[in-house]
């Protein structure tokens, strides 16, 4: 049967134009890497035993308060029993009210800067999120700034140089791409996705799918 993956983009904050891009990109992925794409904005998703359906959740640029109680205790639940999960963008900026969702993720969004080009440094070329990418890696975005530093919890793959761009605040140690198994299935989250350029983007695309595999294993 084909891996099902649930791709949830709902917002009740800021609204990423990006968006579509994204559904586009992971669908896009799924008919070459052989799984299917459920995109959704909708709570009921995570309602009853829907999750059990799925090989992953992706929040791609969810924002504010998302899920229903009975969702936040599903997710958990999910995870909990080995579920995989996926944060892209401004799934940092999602369910600040909830705790769980902190430590699921690994850190929470602070702020961040204008647009602009900046470098990330692949620290770690060992994850399939980061295997095809150079070790240097100029790229454009909103560099999120994170309310606490996520290392002393998660895998850290990749930083952002802060000396390559104007408005850091992360400027000893910026992860902006991770992962980690908290009490469950895995997780990957990257910092990385504001513009829909970056999801027509090859080596953002291999990027993506790397991160998602990794959470589906």
């Amino acid at each position: 049967m084909v891996p099902q993956v649930l791709l949830y983009t709902r917002t009740t904050a800021y609204r990423h134009a990006s968006i579509p891009d994204g559904i586009k990109a992971f669908t896009e992925l799924g008919h070459r890497h052989g799984f299917a794409v459920e995109a959704t904005e909708s709570p009921e998703a995570f309602e009853g035993r829907n999750l059990d359906r799925y090989a992953a959740v992706v929040f791609l640029s969810t924002s504010g308060d998302v899920l229903t109680d009975e969702g936040r205790t599903n997710l958990a639940a999910y995870h909990q029993g080995g579920g995989g999960f996926m944060g892209v963008h401004a799934a940092a900026c999602t369910e600040y009210d909830w705790p769980y969702y902190g430590t699921l993720l690994g850190a929470r969004f602070a702020q961040h800067p204008a647009l602009q080009p900046g470098t990330v440094n692949v620290d770690d070329t060992g994850h399939p999120s980061t295997a095809d990418l150079p070790h240097r890696w100029t790229f454009t975005d909103e560099w999120y700034d994170f309310r606490t530093n996520p290392r002393p919890h998660v895998r850290v793959l990749a930083t952002v140089d802060e000396s390559s761009y104007e408005g850091g605040r992360m400027p000893d140690d910026h992860p902006v791409v991770w992962c980690h198994d908290n009490g469950g299935g895995r997780v990957f989250y990257t910092a990385l996705g504001h513009t829909g350029e970056s999801f027509r983007d090859p080596l953002f695309r291999s990027h993506l799918w790397g991160g998602l595999q990794s959470v589906m294993e």
